[in-house]
């Protein structure tokens, strides 16, 4: 009889509070402020910043950083608003710092 997965999690690197599911992830060819990251659909336990205007790699963006719920450790940024037309696609979506975030070890 197979075993049955459930659902693949990211969680806090400090807290280890889930934020984020492996199926949302868009994209894993981002840069953040400390290195390498990923785009994500969807976020979960996460609380939102101010909203700000960031000249980012990829041009000009409004966004608001993200942090963990549980423990405040900051974790990324939303895009709120791009001002390229070739980015648009990014709003709405989230960008994990991947040394903010660990996988889950059920999977």
């Amino acid at each position: 009889m197979a075993q049955s997965i459930g659902p693949r999690l990211y969680s806090c690197c400090n807290c280890r509070n889930h934020v984020g599911l492996h199926d949302d992830i868009i994209s894993k060819a981002f840069q953040g402020r400390t290195g390498r990251a990923f785009l994500f659909s969807h976020a979960m336990n996460i609380v939102l910043g101010a909203k700000e205007d960031r000249n980012l790699l990829t041009g000009l963006h409004t966004v608001a950083d993200i942090s963990c719920a549980d423990c405040n450790e900051p974790l990324g940024w939303k895009y709120e608003r791009a001002y390229e037309a070739s980015q648009k696609y990014k709003e709405g979506k989230f960008i994990f710092e991947k040394a903010k975030i660990v996988k889950e070890e059920d999977w």
